[in-house]
């Protein structure tokens, strides 16, 4: 894309793939990063940030495995500066139809000092190599300095000004670590633009963290003064406190196109099932008041509110529920609806199935809908957890269950799960409740002890008939893992979600303690 045709223009370039599995228990496998990547590209993102290839040989699995399979956005990858990481992101990405390499390094006195042991001319130095040896096999390159938002203006001058002379087409300026204000950001990318030579000839772009809770204020504040990337993430997740929400910075724009001017490329009615499945995938909910796509996003409860909505709609919403992707409508799904309204239903809400899952998921439609007289998106969405990632190893899963308690009695549970190998093992426990009891149980078949770190109960639908949504944190390690489980009971549900935390957990096979060694600078990347 020329810097011409980007003067109207925000470039959304997500990091959920990459940045955003960062984020503690939302890591995902090959399976799900596909599914993820589908909907990033329906939603119409410019560029999707695959992952980081020399990470581990599962990140260059997925990179190399997506970028073979999508069409349409820049796939982009992650590099530090050094021909290593750069040789390896060329080996993951280059059967992508347009790619992109990202390179970076720290620049801030403090990375400089305590993380690189390198002054100003050493960094220039990396930073400059490492661009001129990307630039042999890659014509679209991205530099970032990181931690930009504590550098030395003059040094940030500096740097941004010699990595265009070595060749970058984009340059990034990161708030790594969320630090700034709106003000102070602005003021910098305004101060970047009158120091640096030949910037108008290349995309100036930023990354925001959220750990001020400001994200979406720095970045604003950045594009009103000429940045013409936005790096983000669906649902604001990522490192620590997460990232800039995309779905926020999108309808930011564009519901105050009369303020900014600029405009995306973003199909803005994807927005909710794009952010509806990508909690799904990770297992990490999205509060109610979230904006844009938070379940009260626009919902009215308040009388006065209530009374103004049927008056005129605009009393209450700067945004058409429509446009995010909400609709005031429901397709009601029963046990009488065949494959062909659940195919496109589930379409609608942002999942591509195959045959076989769709058979899968059929079956497990019929059962839900025989307990049930409607079934509802909601219910649909927990039913697919699973059914978009078949054949994982290392997993259990619920066969029988069967629970006694009461007032004077003492809650025991007995247990029979299957292995994906075959094996059915059966066990019992006593606990200080039924669920306690059953997650003892779980423990002694499966060999896995965790410590249990929270545990909550939500319902999925409205009525008598709902189903009961269990969500649940273990740690295991230095490591945390999430889990969910929806039945119409809530003790099934709770074994549901404790097996799908332990499998997760089941399934990182390199501790933690050995893996983060190799790559000592990926928690504050960009």
């Amino acid at each position: 894309m020329s810097t011409e045709s980007v003067k109207d223009r925000v470039i959304i370039f997500d990091t959920t793939l990459r940045d955003g599995e960062q984020s503690p228990g939302a890591s995902m496998n090959v399976a799900q990063k596909l599914q993820v990547a589908l909907a990033l590209r329906d939603l119409g993102v410019d560029v999707i940030e695959l992952g980081f290839p020399v990470a581990s040989q599962g990140d260059f699995e997925a990179v190399t495995t997506v970028a073979e399979r999508i069409e349409g956005p820049i796939l982009c990858a992650l590099a530090r500066a050094n021909r290593e990481d750069i040789d390896r992101t060329w080996e993951a990405l280059r059967s992508a139809a347009r790619r992109r390499l990202h390179v970076f390094i720290a620049t801030s006195p403090l990375h400089r000092e305590y993380k690189l042991k390198m002054n100003q001319q050493e960094v220039v130095r990396r930073a400059v190599e490492a661009i001129g040896y990307a630039r042999e096999r890659f014509e679209d390159v991205q530099f970032s300095a990181e931690d930009a938002a504590r550098t030395e203006p003059e040094f940030l001058a500096e740097v941004a000004e010699r990595a265009i002379e070595a060749g970058a087409t984009t340059i990034n300026i990161p708030d790594t670590v969320g630090y700034t204000v709106p003000s102070q950001y602005s003021s910098l990318i305004a101060y970047l633009r009158r120091h640096v030579r030949g910037i108008e000839r290349v995309v100036l772009s930023v990354h925001c963290h959220n750990d001020l809770g400001l994200a979406v204020a720095n970045s604003l504040a950045a594009v009103a003064e000429g940045a013409r990337q936005v790096e983000c993430t669906i649902n604001g997740i990522g490192e620590r406190a997460g990232n800039c929400a995309l779905e926020e910075v999108v309808m930011a724009l564009r519901t105050r196109h009369d303020f900014f001017g600029v405009r995306t490329a973003v199909r803005t009615e994807r927005l909710y099932p794009t952010s509806r499945l990508l909690s799904n995938v990770t297992g990490l909910q999205v509060q109610r008041n979230k904006a844009v796509v938070g379940q009260n996003a626009f919902a009215h409860e308040a009388g006065i509110h209530q009374h103004g909505m049927l008056m005129h709609p605009g009393t209450y919403e700067i945004m058409r529920p429509e446009d995010v992707g909400f609709s005031g409508s429901h397709l009601v799904l029963g046990k009488h609806s065949g494959r062909h309204v659940l195919r496109q239903r589930m379409k609608d809400l942002g999942y591509q199935l195959d045959a076989t899952q769709l058979d899968k998921l059929f079956e497990e439609f019929k059962r839900l809908a025989d307990r049930k007289k409607e079934v509802f998106d909601a219910d649909l969405e927990v039913l697919i957890q699973g059914y978009i990632n078949p054949g994982e190893s290392s997993s259990w899963k619920l066969e029988t269950l069967s629970c006694v308690s009461g007032v004077g009695t003492v809650p025991t549970a007995s247990v029979c799960l299957e292995h994906t190998d075959g094996r059915k093992l059966r066990d019992a426990a006593c606990g200080d409740g039924p669920v306690d009891a059953v997650f003892k149980a779980i423990e002694r078949i499966t060999g896995q002890q965790v410590r249990l770190c929270s545990y909550q109960v939500t319902s999925v639908t409205d009525g008598e008939d709902a189903q009961g949504h269990v969500s649940l944190e273990v740690e295991t390690g230095l490591q945390r893992f999430q889990g969910r489980g929806v039945n119409t009971d809530i003790i099934t549900a709770s074994a549901q979600a404790f097996l799908d935390a332990l499998n997760r957990a089941a399934r990182i096979t390199v501790p933690a303690s050995v893996s983060k060694p190799v790559i000592p600078s990926i928690s504050a990347s960009a």
